[in-house]
């Protein structure tokens, strides 16, 4: 009898499910690898059965009934020569009764659990017994809802036979490398033998996999080279000092009532050596929170508007960008400059009168948000695009900052507090130059952390009242509540509530996402003028906002925030000469995940440290934001335990792109197919 042939809907279907899991081209299923992997090569026995183990059980139905209660399901007593064991489906159709009845012999096949009438599988996989066992291992692929791990095992055999999976290196680097073929490597992980170690396949340390990941990174530095390449074709104005008066690097430097530490110098020496150059400069400046890299980018600006050039500083956020305007502007003004500020929230005669300073070069260093990029916006002459906490801008945000250039392409410099662990960076970041402050502003005094279980609230308050009275101020900052931003605020009404009633005499502020930009600047100004002693705050104050006097900070359900937020909120204070408390309140029990979090955090105040483990912890994904990274470029190899193969990657790149350059056009082809756009960010 026929089948008859799938509907067009239905093929529709399927092709939008692959197409979700990035599978469109016969090449994205050759290198649509398995997660794990199931043997179905040869029969167990119920008598070897454990929990957590995968079985295949060759056997009779003894019984079987629907059971109505506490919830409809089916279950049958299926047993071999060596014991029984119950099988139980939660969702079935009539023919599953009929497969189940007495006396019919199956292989059944899945995961052993521990149920309330003794070992059990739940689902498990039907097959008749006359059926050849498999001579290979069965490879499980990462799927979506509603397609079937049969329809992607098709899909990827069909393209084993349609792909040239001839090795794209030459003989001797594969040898001197010591990989396998590509060919080889393909062919193990989609169809291992019974003989192969499962282990290593499934924790990708198998030769297998060393040459997959290999490749990619090769692939992905191969395109991270051309991609500085092509910037170094560009051509931008270079801005060199001046020779005929004091520069305004030098006169701002005069006018600072400190002294640049040597990392800042450093990087200042680095950064106006790329602005010098003829190609624009892509520098990723890295600093600890407290570091000052705010005065960095003033002194990058200068140079700029010592060229006649604009200089424009975007941020993610209007009270983040508004810290930026507060310092920048009296620097600015005291050397006669003029900058301006610019934000969706403006009223619109000032809006206007802003934008046309900025069009006819009247306002030399502006200041702002993402209304930066907005249509309407017109820079005279934009010469320097400063970005700051650059992860939290997509790809298009940050290149239409430079795209308000006239003429040739501004210089950019993007900056971070979210330290970025090396081989992140190298890997994700190989096309910028990398400058970074590893020191701290003399006479700052670590921040020393204290983990404090929530049944202790009073006495942390009481701790309040006592820094306060010495002179000091405090932040408490309220739990996210990722769930509803309006039940995240009336958190913090109710806080700052509680506080007031908790501290009479004390002026305890509130601060929150929801206040206009008005509201907000006014009552972070009372702080920082010492005017409100406690500040109850919303995660708005997680960057930027420098207020030196504030020497202690509750962070409420500490275990609910990750890493590197509790480490930005950690480094609002410690900003001045006082020493410094952050409290960690945390709810327990807590988490394994909320444990490491937390003793990261009381371990060490390294923001680098605290990178590292943050990657650890959450992965590249989550670590870079998918939006900007271009993550879809990497996806097999390990940050840390393939740290080695990258420096190797990044050797063998500059030696195929000069003695091969064929072989390393081909070799991305294969694995980037268009997709190295990305890193042209």
């Amino acid at each position: 009898m026929r089948s008859k042939p799938s509907s067009p809907s239905k093929r529709r279907s399927a092709t939008t499910l692959l197409e979700r899991l990035g599978l469109s081209t016969p090449l994205d299923f050759v290198l649509h690898f398995p997660i794990r992997y199931e043997d179905q090569t040869s029969l167990q026995t119920i008598s070897v059965a454990t929990p957590g183990r995968h079985l295949q059980i060759e056997g009779e139905v003894v019984s079987s009934e629907v059971i109505y209660r506490p919830r409809k399901y089916l279950t049958a007593q299926f047993r071999d020569n060596t014991g029984t064991i119950q099988l139980r489906w939660l969702n079935f159709y009539p023919s599953q009764i009929q497969q189940m009845q007495a006396g019919k012999r199956w292989r059944v096949r899945g995961e052993i659990r521990a149920g309330y009438q003794g070992l059990e599988m739940v689902h498990p996989k039907v097959s008749s017994p006359s059926q050849p066992l498999p001579t290979s291992l069965t490879p499980v692929y990462p799927s979506t809802e509603g397609l079937a791990q049969r329809a992607i095992r098709q899909h990827i055999e069909t393209a084993l036979q349609t792909v040239d999976l001839s090795d794209t290196l030459p003989p001797a680097v594969v040898q001197a490398y010591g990989l396998l073929s590509f060919e080889q490597a393909v062919d193990i992980l989609h169809r291992p033998k019974p003989g192969d170690d499962l282990v290593c396949l499934e924790d990708r340390t198998h030769p297998a996999w060393l040459r997959v990941k290999f490749d990619e990174l090769l692939a992905q530095q191969l395109s991270l080279a051309y991609a500085r390449e092509q910037r170094r074709e560009r051509r931008a104005e270079p801005l060199l000092p001046p020779t005929d008066r004091i520069s305004l690097a030098d006169k701002l430097l005069a006018h600072l009532p400190f002294q640049l530490t040597g990392a800042q110098q450093r990087v200042v020496a680095e950064i106006h050596a790329d602005l010098a150059q003829s190609y624009p400069m892509h520098r990723l400046l890295q600093g600890d929170v407290g570091s000052g890299k705010t005065v960095v980018a003033a002194l990058a600006a200068m140079r700029a508007i010592d060229n006649g050039k604009q200089a424009a500083v975007m941020a993610p956020t209007e009270i983040l960008a508004e810290q930026h305007f507060l310092k920048l502007e009296p620097w600015a003004r005291a050397l006669g400059l003029r900058c301006v500020w610019l934000s969706a929230g403006l009223r619109a005669p000032v809006k206007r009168k802003a934008l046309a300073e900025i069009a006819c070069g009247q306002a030399q260093l502006v200041v702002g948000t993402q209304a930066l990029i907005q249509s309407g916006v017109e820079f005279h002459d934009l010469g320097l695009a400063i970005v700051d906490e650059q992860h939290r801008f997509g790809v298009s945000q940050r290149l239409s900052l430079g795209g308000k250039a006239l003429g040739g392409l501004p210089h950019q410099l993007t900056m971070s507090a979210t330290p970025i662990p090396r081989s992140l960076a190298m890997t994700f970041f190989g096309d910028l130059d990398v400058s970074v402050i590893d020191e701290r502003p003399p006479g700052r005094l670590p921040v020393k952390t204290k983990l404090v279980s929530a049944s202790r609230r009073t006495q942390v308050i009481e701790g309040l009242r006592d820094s306060v009275n010495k002179g000091g101020q405090v932040y408490w900052v309220c739990p996210l509540v990722e769930e509803s931003e309006a039940l995240q605020l009336q958190t913090a009404v109710d806080t700052h509530e509680m506080l007031r009633q908790a501290l009479p005499g004390l002026t305890v502020g509130l601060v929150h996402g929801r206040m206009s930009a008005a509201d907000k600047t006014e009552v972070m100004q009372r702080f920082k003028t010492g005017e409100i002693s406690v500040l109850v705050a919303t995660t708005v104050i997680e960057v930027g906002v420098d207020v030196p006097n504030a020497s202690q900070m509750v962070i409420e359900h500490a275990e609910r925030f990750g890493l590197a937020q509790l480490h930005q909120l950690r480094g609002r204070v410690g900003r001045g000469t006082r020493e410094s408390v952050c409290v960690l309140m945390y709810e327990p029990p807590l988490s394994a995940e909320a444990k490491y979090r937390l003793k990261a955090m009381y371990e060490t105040d390294d923001g680098f440290e605290i990178a590292r483990r943050d990657l650890q912890l959450r992965g590249p994904g989550e670590f870079l934001g998918a939006r900007q990274s271009g993550l879809s470029l990497l996806r097999f190899a390990d940050f840390e335990a393939d740290a080695h193969w990258v420096t190797r990657a990044k050797e063998l790149a500059q030696r195929l792109r000069q003695e091969y350059p064929d072989i390393a056009r081909r070799h991305i082809n294969r694995w980037m197919q268009g997709r190295e756009a990305y890193l042209n960010g």
